[in-house]
């Protein structure tokens, strides 16, 4: 797989090439391995190593709430109450993060009504920070650290 604009890490990969298996930590359970789910097991690791989110206040996959929607949200983070504070797209690291990306990622949001917005290919990550009530957002210069989403 390609070398992503993130620290390395290890992973157990499983299965012959072109029918490769990683091992999603999160979910605990094997699943293919395509270009979008090695940026998603690199970012997941990205957070949890860097960032200091707890293993255990992340979701993978979760569906979607808004509009009976049948899309799922690559990674939601949870405060340690439960509620949801952050999504996370993930695409693969030749797809370009244009508006359509965003705006897809936004949809998501009406859901959910989080605080922070990110999308990466792996390659480029884009950081917000969203006032859903006022629907403005803010780049950040930085992924925030977990701790810093709860203030």
């Amino acid at each position: 797989m390609k070398q992503l604009n993130l620290p390395e890490y290890s992973f157990r990969i499983a299965g012959k090439e072109g029918n490769q298996l990683i091992l999603d930590t999160i979910r605990k359970k094997y699943v293919k391995l395509t270009p979008e789910e090695w940026v998603r097991q690199n970012f997941l690791q990205y957070l949890i190593q860097e960032g200091k989110y707890p293993p255990g206040l992340i979701g993978v996959e979760v569906m979607s709430p808004y509009n009976k929607l049948k899309k799922r949200v690559d990674i939601l983070i949870y405060d340690r109450l439960g509620k949801p504070v952050m999504i996370v797209e993930c695409k693969k690291p030749e797809e370009k993060i244009d508006e359509i990306v965003f705006d897809q990622l936004i949809c998501y949001n009406m859901g959910f009504r989080v605080r922070y917005l990110i999308v990466t290919n792996g390659m480029i990550h884009y950081a917000c920070k969203v006032d859903p009530d006022q629907h403005t957002f803010e780049y950040l210069l930085v992924i925030p650290l977990y701790e810093d989403l709860l203030i």
